[in-house]
């Protein structure tokens, strides 16, 4: 991803930073088209690769972990977390309420890792989530030119 990455003039700042982020979001590891929106989900992640590893970080504050849901389905890792609403009749004099209840979502398309090793651990409103590359598939190959 790295190699998408090249100076620009000042004229051309605004088309460069676009081309730049259009590659990250139709990149096949994590991303695709549809994922542009995602980021209003209110979940926001940095994701890092690793050889054998992906680490993701997803901000994810105002939830106790037991309001996170974290799963692999048909090569798609889905983050997701929900909150109730208070329902408290006492509390019906509100001058301004903008802490929301409700659900959000976020989902990534990522191939070639074990799902059995994936691991989660929630801090401090950040999901921290390592995932394994799976060791039998190749995800790197050289060709040799004959």
């Amino acid at each position: 991803m790295m190699n998408h990455l090249v100076p620009f003039r000042n004229q051309r700042r605004g088309r460069d930073l676009d081309t730049l982020f259009e590659r990250f979001f139709n990149d096949p590891i994590f991303g695709d088209h549809r994922m542009a929106p995602a980021i209003q989900s209110g979940i926001k992640v940095d994701i890092q690769e690793e050889d054998d590893q992906y680490l993701m970080e997803a901000e994810i504050p105002g939830f106790d972990k037991e309001q996170i849901n974290v799963h692999y389905d048909n090569d798609h890792l889905i983050i997701s977390a929900e909150k109730e609403d208070e329902v408290n009749e006492e509390r019906d004099n509100y001058i301004c309420r903008e802490r929301k209840m409700g659900r959000v979502s976020r989902s990534f398309h990522v191939k070639d890792i074990d799902p059995g090793k994936i691991e989660a651990k929630y801090e401090n409103g950040i999901l921290k989530v390592t995932i394994p590359k799976d060791p039998q598939k190749e995800t790197r190959k050289q060709i040799e030119i004959k």
